[in-house]
């Protein structure tokens, strides 16, 4: 009876404790075959680094010759914030004339920023209206009923009956 309960107990434990086990998810560019940081500065040109690499995650808006690759690993505990474990940005800089890679800078987790969220909102121009005048602001903008020269509902335009 005791081997039973120590089983039970054993094996409830091995069951609950794969619930708490994290789980990873991976988004953006994924290096299979190729990975950025391999860019040669020199060596490669637009044309070679999207034919090992593919279209970029980002091109900047700016500058048409800023490539970014982006990649980033978050992962899950149970019930708790997903947290992220890894993130891997590399930016490759080419030349405008030659498409040459002119520099490869790879930056990760360490070399990101927080950035405080403001939640102020921008007030619009004109004058706020009240709910009152939002109900009454419509009564005679528009009828219900068409209109004698518009015709009968469901009827082409010009159609008369």
């Amino acid at each position: 009876m005791l081997k039973r309960a120590v089983f039970a107990a054993v094996l409830a434990g091995t069951a609950l404790s794969g619930a708490c086990a994290p789980m990873a998810s991976y988004s953006g560019f994924q290096a299979i075959e190729s990975n950025p940081r391999d860019v040669k500065p020199g060596e490669d040109s637009k044309a070679s680094v999207r034919g090992r690499l593919g279209s970029p995650s980002s091109i900047s808006a700016f500058d048409p010759n800023v490539w970014i690759y982006m990649n980033q690993t978050k992962e899950t505990v149970a019930f708790m914030r997903p947290v992220v474990t890894r993130r891997d940005v590399t930016v490759i800089t080419f030349d405008k004339e030659t498409e040459a890679v002119k520099t490869v800078d790879n930056l990760t987790l360490a070399d990101g920023k927080v950035i405080a969220f403001n939640g102020r909102e921008t007030p619009t121009r004109g004058r706020e209206l009240t709910v009152i005048e939002q109900l009454i602001g419509s009564i005679g903008a528009g009828g219900l009923l068409p209109r004698e020269e518009e015709g009968v509902p469901g009827s082409r335009p010009g159609d008369r009956r």
